[in-house]
């Protein structure tokens, strides 16, 4: 007051003694003696940041939790409790300090902003049109999931409604008010961290991912207008002002989406946001709308949140509109604000006041009856729908899930006092425990063996007892061509890269062979004028039966994040198929090139790219996947010669290649590009110097600019080296298809070797399978390089006329094969540098013992491999050491398939 009053008559202020600060200047800092987290409401931001900056404990949580698949969430609650009274407030000091009361007002705005934005996000990923496509399947388990615990809920509140009614902090409220709360707190489900179960389980696109998702979206739904009708109760004075308030609620609701909406995606057309993406202009008017929106049910005596859900609601899907907003937002909101509210939560959490028996009782109970509720109900109403138990048991499992969403009902009901500090603990404990089981419960009940068999069985591939129904058996021993013919690829998948998809559009177009000669098209009418006539059966064009094309199966993986934008690009990834550019610019050059053509995208976590690619490819004959041209698993980082001289060095790619050879039960292929499809245009480096700037009147100088000219020569050549095993044989049978395109020329050399090249190594769980069939076999008779000879000469004398003069067959001698066939590999690829490109194709063998990595020098051809990755045990020490002689062509390394 001294201090306003100097101000107010101009006289000096007093100056306070050295070393103390007055309490309302912002401005002195630790220099002047002023306690940095002593709170200043003049200088609320320091202190702000002190609390903040407990959030690096949420990433830490998280880690070990992720290894067992357990959402953030889980983390982000338990990291709240620890700050709370439960652990951290038992140390002397800290919540007087870190927390005191006179600065809770502004964290409690800050974590409410970040609460009605984050209820924004979610209006934004919940997609009606789910629910409506699957309305039948949503329906059924979505209210029998609902019912249940609604009731069961209800049944419940009555013991707690008079156990704890005497607590501190609670409003008088009727039973009735507390029973329709208890009852929406056990029947809701946590839609944004079900898709991020989902997704991670990869169930998305299975039946009980359908069904999970359509129930979830209608309950998400329901639950938020059952907590609207409650918090209006609350609020109210009496009932009639409450009816008053749900039908204003309501009628805001329809006002939003028949009256704004449409006004809304008026001006995203006008603007081409829809179609170029929010600018900053759109995003700063959708924020307005949400929070806009959020002022009027707030002002209503209803939550601000359910406005801003509302607002996300009416926001459009298409074009990816919705999730373009969210990225633009969510990262502040999910690692900022929301974290804050989780704080603001644990420190109302205190697990102390749990502290008897009867206490303990009920919370078991709230747990038992919140889970065995929604998890008889959802699966009750699934399996009246005709699917198996084990599925019934996962959509109960999942259905039961309660994570954020559960968080946040409970601190509505906190603030509204309709749960005290005691039960409002309780029904934490609740919703941690839910969450925490689901992951586990619905790997246990449907794991990706039951997946498969269920897949399998419903194609009609399987019987009940996994016996095949077809009762054919492939043809493995034999050399002869016309039995190889029966062994041709059918179906080919391809893991479609953006870095590599130059090369691997030239690889795809190998197999569509040669297409139908091209006729001179004639007007229709002379047409008709010269066509011959019935009875002289002549015609002038010679019809050939058509060839039954191979199917190509595209494959693009994109990664699963930790944003919720990254969970609703899975949710509608039927649009991102339908209108991702890579997808479709491998289905038109595949018809272009007689190609059947099909493409997927898939979003999926990083570590699962392996197992997704394995499972998608089951029902194909071949796995095609390039290698990464851009040093890892990313397909947008930066190509730079430095970082890409040695591509076999990237760790992260080689150690994915690996995983997925041992997924994969088809033949896999990895494409090591080297200029296939064409030699590349690299303009030379050239140091700092002036350039001529181009303007309007020089512009014609870019005439100068280098260009492409188009491929004179479209050949290829193939080198092969044979040595034996099932690996070689998969190799040979690639060659020999590739090869009946007429672009196509191929060397096929069988370099017979010593038998000790033909002794086992060390056997393991990749190399087990890998010697699996005839190669197994092999191994166990003497006679082994005999029966691949044998195979050889055999074919050699059955290959087609029309195949001869492409196709060239030797055989040699060799007691270093490495060396061998690095020296014939020269001779035989880049010879033609203007051609379409030549290719190296080798089999795996990682379990020939001949060409293993070797820790002393034992011969010239047995060296250790020089880089230190495990490319030699991923791709084999054969292709490493072609790779590493630096041959002008690309390499193709072949392993069997695992059913062989």
């Amino acid at each position: 007051m001294a201090s306003s009053a100097a101000v107010s008559t101009g006289a000096s202020p007093t100056i306070p003694p050295q070393g103390q600060a007055t309490s309302d200047d912002g401005q002195a800092g630790i220099l002047e003696g002023v306690n940095p987290v002593k709170y200043n409401k003049e200088s609320p931001i320091v202190l702000f940041i002190v609390q903040a900056s407990r959030l690096f404990e949420y990433p830490l949580l998280h880690y070990p939790l992720s290894k067992i698949r357990q959402p953030r969430v889980i983390a982000e609650v338990i990291g709240g409790i620890i700050l709370g009274p439960s652990v951290m407030g038992r140390i002397p000091g800290f919540t007087e300090n870190i927390f005191p009361t006179a600065a809770m007002p502004n964290l409690n705005l800050v974590a409410n902003i970040g609460l009605t934005l984050f209820l924004f996000l979610v209006g934004l990923e919940v997609d009606i049109r789910i629910a409506i496509n699957n309305w039948k399947v949503a329906l059924s388990v979505g209210v029998a999931g609902m019912a249940l615990p609604f009731g069961l809920g209800c049944a419940i509140a009555v013991g707690l409604y008079n156990q704890f009614r005497d607590d501190s902090g609670l409003v008088d409220i009727d039973f009735g008010i507390f029973m329709l709360f208890v009852g929406v707190a056990m029947a809701i489900t946590a839609f944004p961290v079900l898709c991020r179960i989902l997704s991670e389980l990869k169930l998305l696109m299975t039946p009980v991912g359908i069904i999970v998702l359509s129930a979830g979206v209608g309950n998400d739904v329901v639950g938020w207008i059952l907590l609207a009708l409650c918090v209006a109760l609350v609020n109210a004075g009496n009932g009639l002002t409450a009816l008053w308030v749900l039908l204003t609620c309501v009628g805001y609701a329809i006002f939003l989406v028949y009256a704004v909406r449409p006004i809304f995606i008026w001006i995203l057309r006008r603007s081409r946001a829809l179609q170029d993406g929010p600018s900053q202009s759109i995003i700063a008017l959708t924020l307005l709308l949400a929070l806009g929106s959020a002022f009027f049910t707030g002002i209503i005596g209803v939550h601000a949140i359910f406005g801003a859900f509302i607002a996300g609601m009416i926001c459009p899907h298409e074009g990816g509109f919705a999730i373009k907003v969210a990225e633009k937002i969510e990262d502040l909101i999910g690692a900022l604000f929301l974290p804050l509210y989780f704080t603001l939560s644990g420190l109302n959490t205190n697990i102390g006041l749990l502290d008897s028996g009867i206490v303990w009782a009920y919370v078991i109970g709230i747990i038992v009856v919140a889970f065995s509720a929604k998890f008889i109900g959802a699966a009750g109403a699934a399996r009246v729908t005709g699917m198996l138990w084990r599925e019934c048991f996962a959509i109960g499992s999942l259905m039961s899930c309660k994570g954020l969403v559960e968080l946040i009902v409970l601190n509505i009901g906190l603030q509204a006092k309709i749960l005290s500090p005691r039960t409002f603990t309780m029904f934490v404990v609740m919703a941690l425990v839910t969450t925490f089981a689901t992951s586990p419960l619905t790997s246990f009940f449907y794991p990706p063996w039951y997946q498969k068999k269920v897949k399998a069985f419903r194609s009609g591939e399987i019987d009940w007892d996994g016996k095949p129904l077809d009762g054919s058996d492939r043809i493995r021993d034999t050399g002869h061509y016309d039995k190889l013919e029966s062994q041709k690829i059918r179906r080919v998948t391809v893991y479609l890269r953006l870095d590599s998809m130059p090369n691997l559009l030239a690889f795809a177009s190998l197999f569509g062979g040669q297409s139908h000669k091209p006729v001179a098209k004639v007007h229709p009418i002379v047409q008709q004028a010269q066509s011959v006539s019935k009875e002289t059966g002549e015609s002038s064009i010679e019809d050939e039966p058509p060839k039954r094309p191979i199917e190509a199966y595209g494959l693009r993986l994109l990664n699963l994040t930790d944003r919720g934008s990254s969970v609703m690009q899975v949710s509608e990834v039927e649009s991102y198929t339908a209108h991702d550019p890579v997808v479709n610019t491998f289905r038109t050059f595949g018809r272009l090139h007689n190609l059947a053509v099909s493409g997927e995208v898939v979003v999926v976590p990083e570590d699962s790219f392996a197992d997704v690619l394995g499972t998608r490819s089951s029902d194909s004959d071949f796995l095609l996947l390039p290698w990464s041209e851009t040093g890892g698993m990313s397909e947008q980082a930066i190509i730079e010669d430095k970082g890409t001289k040695n591509k076999l060095l990237a760790t992260s790619y080689v150690n994915f290649i690996e995983s997925t050879f041992e997924q994969a039960v088809c033949a896999t292929a990895v494409l090591i590009n080297k200029n296939f499809g064409g030699p590349t245009s690299k303009e030379k480096r050239t140091g700092a110097r002036l350039t001529r700037t181009y303007s309007n009147v020089s512009l014609g100088s870019a005439r100068d600019k280098d260009v492409m000219a188009p491929i004179q020569d479209r050949s290829h050549h193939i080198f092969f080296p044979f040595v034996g095993g099932n690996d070689d044989r998969a190799a040979l049978r690639l060659v020999l298809q590739l090869a009946e395109n007429p672009d196509v020329t191929a060397t096929i050399v069988h370099f017979e070797v010593p038998d000790f090249f033909w002794e086992n190594s060390k056997p393991s769980m990749e190399s087990a399978s890998a010697v699996k069939g005839l190669e197994a076999k092999a191994m166990a008779n003497s006679n082994a390089p005999q029966s691949e000879a044998a195979f050889f000469t055999s074919l050699q004398a059955s290959l087609p006329v029309e195949l001869s003069h492409r196709v060239v067959l030797e055989s040699t001698h060799s007691s270093e094969p490495v060396k061998d066939v690095i020296t014939r590999a020269k001779a035989e690829v880049g010879q033609q540098p203007k051609n379409a490109g030549d290719l190296v194709v080798l089999g795996r063998n990682i379990s020939r013992k001949g060409l293993q990595p070797k820790q002393t020098k034992q011969s010239a051809d047995e060296i250790t491999p020089v880089s230190p990755s495990n490319v030699a045990s991923t791709l084999g020490v054969l292709a490493e050491r072609v790779w590493e002689s630096k041959l002008g062509g690309s390499i193709l390394v072949v392993k069997a398939a695992a059913r062989e």
